[in-house]
């Protein structure tokens, strides 16, 4: 069994929705094989709660404007470290760059097809540990600057 047409549009339509806001590492499985709950997984993170909610709104409101879709079931909101939301046919992971880290969900699906994404999406690949590098050089930068 492969992901339906149907859930490769909403995937597609998601991830680009997530790009469209800065997302880090947008990636997407096909786990129809493994699961019979669902047909996919989209997977996609940022450095911090108040950019996390911001994409999982754009994606929710974008699979809503496009597509007719809601979710049946949204989690992680309040705090928003990780958010889930779920269409029944595909699965949206939102995770903060630390909660993406430590869970690693790539590892657990990594036996699974990855999807093809939009350009914009795939070029999201790395941005975390740029991102990363980045504010560890601005940190040094500033604690050298408090040592002199």
């Amino acid at each position: 069994m492969t992901a339906t047409d149907r859930s490769l549009e909403l995937i597609n339509t998601a991830a680009q929705a997530a790009a469209d806001k800065l997302a880090h590492d947008i990636i997407a499985y096909d786990v129809s094989d493994v699961l019979s709950i669902t047909d996919a997984f989209l997977l996609a993170s940022a450095p911090n709660d108040r950019q996390v909610k911001s994409i999982v709104d754009e994606i929710e409101e974008r699979l809503n404007k496009e597509l007719g879709v809601k979710p049946v079931r949204r989690e992680g909101d309040r705090e928003a470290r990780w958010v889930l939301l779920d269409y029944v046919d595909i699965v949206v992971h939102v995770q903060h760059s630390e909660e993406r880290v430590f869970y690693a969900l790539e590892r657990l699906w990594k036996d699974c097809p990855e999807l093809g994404l939009p350009a914009d999406a795939v070029a999201t690949r790395g941005k975390a540990a740029e991102h990363a590098k980045l504010q560890d050089a601005e940190e040094a930068a500033e604690l050298d600057g408090e040592l002199r």
